[in-house]
């Protein structure tokens, strides 16, 4: 049971940008961010024992088109593109902790969000770094620290920077990696043996 404080409670925030940046050749990069982000979703919304939300950095067009991809009930809301990370914790409510999950990442294993709702128990921040030097997902602790709303983290934080910046050894805690698809070259990274991600499975398929 949820006390009325959230102390207990976890959450889980899928965060989608207004616009794709990139989509395979043939490939609609609208119809590409929407796939991607419903496949994500999908993934943490089947994890045990957490509360699942989404956040759109765009209008209330842009929030209506993603909520179309979710389950009844999923809190769905606009944050803004300038801190999407942070805007999107504020808002999932009262938490001990919440993890914000990149949209690109449709074939994540759910078991690396527990790494991180783990690794909050000591750290202010935990962060499951991406190949190509970004961040795969954050997790923060509530309330937030000084030096994260300072530093307003985003997806494309290098992890460099956060090791920079931290005002203590066990601030920032590191789970395993993982890829997210920005570029031909991470298509090569998904197992096509691999169960879920339909959507994005579907539009590799069609043109």
């Amino acid at each position: 049971m949820t006390t009325a404080d959230g102390a207990d409670r976890r959450v889980v925030v899928v965060v989608v940008p207004e616009a794709g940046t990139w989509a395979p050749p043939g490939r609609d990069p609208g119809a590409w961010r929407l796939a991607m982000a419903e496949d994500t979703y999908e993934v943490i919304a089947a994890l045990d024992r957490v509360d699942v939300a989404v956040a759109v950095s765009g209008d209330e067009r842009a929030v209506a088109e993603v909520r179309a991809l979710t389950w009844p009930g999923t809190p769905t809301y606009a944050v803004d593109p300038a801190r999407p990370v942070l805007h999107a914790v504020e808002l999932a409510g009262p938490a001990a902790a919440v993890v914000a999950v990149s949209h690109d990442v449709p074939d994540l294993p759910g078991l690396l969000i527990g790494k991180l709702f783990r690794a909050l128990s000591n750290a202010d921040v935990a962060v499951t770094p991406a190949e190509d030097g970004s961040l795969a997902a954050v997790g923060v602790k509530l309330p937030i620290a000084d030096w994260l709303v300072e530093l307003a983290p985003t997806f494309d934080t290098p992890l460099e920077l956060l090791e920079a910046r931290k005002p203590r050894r066990h601030a920032v805690a590191i789970g395993p990696g993982w890829h997210r698809l920005r570029s031909n070259a991470d298509l090569a990274r998904l197992d096509p043996g691999l169960e879920g991600w339909d959507a994005t499975r579907s539009l590799l398929r069609h043109s």
